[in-house]
């Protein structure tokens, strides 16, 4: 969208962790408010017509209209925690949000590395999306101690996912992304 430009490309407008997501990771999106390739969002002229808030959650009518249904379905990213990462970083302060969205990056950015054999990427960026970093930081221990890193990649990929798999039901989180008019996934 023409003049809506932000400074944190990692976490968007609207309240979703652009720095876990397939698109910004392959280098097809830049991030809401990252210039060329940006797709014009009802939210982004929202935030021009209303001063330029950098987060919806800055806005005094938040959340609004808008926002009706928004957590219902995904895109390529998940959108089922989108208002409460929103209102985490808002109630938490955006220094402790960022602190742990990097933290969330950086695991990704390791499983993807070490534990990804192809099919694996969506899969990864929905659990580190979804779970809570004391679960992943158990998930990927346990999947580490289970593997050497000279194991096959598939052997490890299947390790990883068995273990981020067990730690998503045992937090009653389902790992797909949920097409329109899907099931939810939290229980």
């Amino acid at each position: 969208m023409k003049d809506f430009v932000r400074k944190d490309l990692s976490f968007s407008l609207c309240g979703l962790n652009c720095a876990l997501c397939v698109m910004k990771l392959d280098g097809y999106c830049p991030g809401c408010g990252g210039g060329t390739g940006n797709q014009s969002c009802s939210l982004a002229r929202c935030s021009l017509e209303h001063g330029g808030y950098e987060y919806c959650f800055e806005c005094g009518e938040y959340p609004c209209k808008k926002y009706d249904g928004a957590t219902e379905s995904d895109s390529f990213i998940t959108h089922l925690h989108q208002l409460k990462d929103a209102e985490t970083a808002r109630d938490a302060g955006l220094p402790a949000y960022r602190a742990q969205l990097e933290e969330k990056a950086k695991i990704l950015e390791y499983l993807l590395a070490n534990f990804n054999d192809g099919r694996r990427k969506t899969f990864f960026c929905l659990a580190v999306n979804l779970l809570e970093l004391p679960d992943l930081k158990a998930a990927l221990e346990r999947a580490e101690e289970e593997t050497s890193p000279e194991a096959p990649l598939k052997e490890r990929a299947l390790t990883a996912v068995k273990y981020f798999e067990a730690a998503a039901e045992q937090n009653g989180v389902v790992l797909k992304l949920r097409k329109k008019g899907g099931p939810g996934r939290a229980k």
